[in-house]
């Protein structure tokens, strides 16, 4: 074991998965972690192989975590003041009904995206197409794609991930889920041509950040990858300006568009939807009551 872990609080006389959870919850509270809590019962659940259900049901409360287990648990805590993403240290990211592999080049699937993808779902289910059609643009690790692929019923799903680093997590979730009406594309705005005029839904959660701009997250700004964070110009839509026209040519008539975006953008990306020549340009407040979606129909 390594010295960091000889000198660990984890160490003490009470190494029960209970007394574990309470040191590891005020080691992050106290390096400023706002999520301290859940992530004791995530990072000591790990450890034990066992779900963070069963971490916070008290059903493992009295469970002695090994010598092993609890040099893992140090260096995550670790890891996580140093505000390295939870979801890197446990190599997973939970989606809908998903268990995604993520890590180092990958943009975190968020919970917000959810909101999202619950939208393509609906417009896929409300389509009068038998054999449905979605493509979900810079798919990342495959959280929109994965979910409409598992949950819609007769639908066939195209991820696309321009970044060559993010597409090893796409390959890999996609073989690891492996539905088979799900296929993983690297490319940019210009794959599948085949498929012009015969989509049903577009749905992406595009890099939506203005240049110049700073998150004020640690985990977003010293772990997510850039190309997943800026859109591109003043107002960070640079990269949707170009999807745009794309996303037209790709859809049937009457197919839908679905776009995530930042909270303070609902009216430029109405604005640009409308020029383009885009109808039914609608505003969605997510569940939190934020603009955070906006649909469109060809």
């Amino acid at each position: 074991m390594n010295s960091r872990s000889e000198q660990s609080p984890f160490l003490g006389a009470d190494s029960t998965a209970q007394a574990v959870v309470t040191t590891v919850s005020a080691e992050l509270a106290r390096a400023g972690i706002p999520t301290s809590v859940g992530d004791a019962e995530i990072i000591v659940a790990h450890a034990l192989g066992l779900l963070r259900s069963d971490v916070q049901s008290g059903g493992a409360d009295l469970t002695v975590l090994s010598t092993k287990q609890l040099a893992t648990v140090a260096d995550f805590v670790e890891r996580r003041k140093n505000r390295e993403p939870l979801q890197h240290l446990t190599g997973k990211s939970l989606f809908r009904q998903l268990e995604l592999a993520v890590g180092p080049g990958v943009f975190v699937p968020r919970r917000e995206t959810e909101f999202v993808t619950q939208l393509a779902i609906d417009a896929l289910r409300a389509s009068n197409s038998a054999a449905p059609i979605a493509v979900d643009l810079g798919t990342g690790a495959g959280a929109i794609a994965l979910s409409i692929a598992t949950e819609v019923p007769g639908v066939t799903v195209y991820g696309v991930e321009i970044s060559p680093e993010a597409f090893e997590w796409t390959r890999r979730n996609f073989e690891t889920i492996a539905p088979l009406n799900a296929h993983a594309v690297l490319g940019g705005i210009d794959v599948l041509p085949e498929l012009d005029g015969t989509v049903d839904v577009v749905v992406g959660n595009l890099p939506f950040m203005p240049d110049g701009v700073e998150s004020v997250t640690p985990e977003v700004r010293l772990f997510d990858p850039q190309v997943a964070l800026f859109g591109g110009g003043s107002d960070g839509l640079d990269l949707l300006r170009a999807e745009s026209p794309r996303a037209l040519r790709l859809l049937r008539p009457d197919g839908t568009l679905a776009i995530e975006h930042g909270v303070s953008q609902s009216v430029l990306v109405a604005e640009l939807l409308t020029r383009d020549g885009w109808r039914s340009v609608t505003s969605h407040r997510d569940p939190r009551g934020r603009d955070r979606v906006t649909t469109a129909r060809r």
